[in-house]
């Protein structure tokens, strides 16, 4: 068995993963094969992380320890490339919230398997991250620091978007969670049924990102939450459309197994639209928050 050494004892070491603001498409694939009876996603990257540390040779202490996935996931990494850990302590934090599409456990994942790459100082290997994440979960594309249209259940890459697509956005978090296991069947009768809707979307979305037209990508996101509204619907989805115009909004986004919904803006809102879109999401019940999302 190999153990660490080099700049495994030189301190405290560090792995860091964004996190999604849910997804600006969700639904069927249609790139041929058989992935349209999967789930395919094109994940909302947003500019809030998770950051999992280890410091070599340090006693344990009172910071958070490891999650259970990524307990597992650091076990599996181990496992598979025949390493040992050196003592030390793990510790964490994070500002993705749990259970509303914000792509959490993923991002806790590959933080923790980027942090065992720079405690071996082994070079960033995606195969080794998605072998890892199969054997634990669906999981989101936030171990690409890119767009990609992904199949979240077979863990395969279809087609990678680039990073020429940015938003500001404003967003907020309905109450409750969904169960996304819970929930697959019933996606997939809603995909089956509205097949050519979906068809037109994803050709839609892939055409924008292609051109790197931002008003079409946002356009294509609110046609994937208007057909999202027919299976799992968001309580705020008819009011935040009506007054997507009257804010200037290229679109809006909504977590399609969470519970966040919110606008796409290409440019910054000024502070004074800010006000009035805080305004707007409180009279509806949510505190509004800010952030950038995607890439550009």
């Amino acid at each position: 068995m190999l153990t660490a050494s080099g700049g495994a004892s030189a301190g405290c070491v560090s792995g860091v993963c964004q996190g999604t603001l849910g997804e600006l498409y969700q639904g069927p694939s249609h790139s041929g094969g058989d992935g349209d009876r999967d789930i395919a996603i094109v994940s909302f990257p947003v500019d809030r992380h998770s950051w999992v540390y280890f410091t070599p040779g340090a006693a344990p202490g009172n910071a958070p320890p490891l999650g259970e996935k990524a307990a597992t996931a650091a076990r599996l990494f181990l496992e598979h490339s025949g390493l040992t850990l050196p003592p030390g302590r793990w510790s964490t934090h994070s500002d993705l919230r749990v259970g509303v599409g914000m792509a959490s456990s993923t991002a806790d994942i590959v933080a923790t398997l980027r942090c065992l790459f720079r405690v071996f100082s082994l070079p960033y290997d995606t195969g080794a991250v998605l072998r890892v994440l199969s054997a634990i979960e669906r999981a989101d594309s936030v171990f690409l620091d890119e767009f990609a249209l992904y199949l979240s259940g077979r863990h395969r890459v279809v087609r990678r978007l680039g990073t020429g697509i940015g938003f500001h956005t404003a967003f907020v978090m309905e109450p409750g969670t969904v169960d996304t296991a819970a929930v697959t069947p019933l996606l997939r009768r809603h995909y089956r049924r509205c097949a050519t809707e979906y068809e037109k979307c994803l050709t839609d979305l892939l055409k924008g990102f292609a051109s790197g037209d931002p008003a079409a990508v946002a356009r294509a996101a609110t046609f994937s939450g208007a057909l999202s509204q027919e299976v799992l619907p968001k309580h705020s989805f008819d009011a935040v459309l009506a007054h997507r115009e009257e804010f200037g909004a290229d679109g809006l986004f909504v977590a399609h197994t969470g519970s966040l919904i919110g606008y796409l803006f290409s440019r910054r809102p000024a502070p004074a639209l800010k006000g009035e879109l805080s305004a707007f999401f409180r009279s509806l019940g949510h505190q509004c928050s800010f952030a950038q999302g995607g890439y550009a």
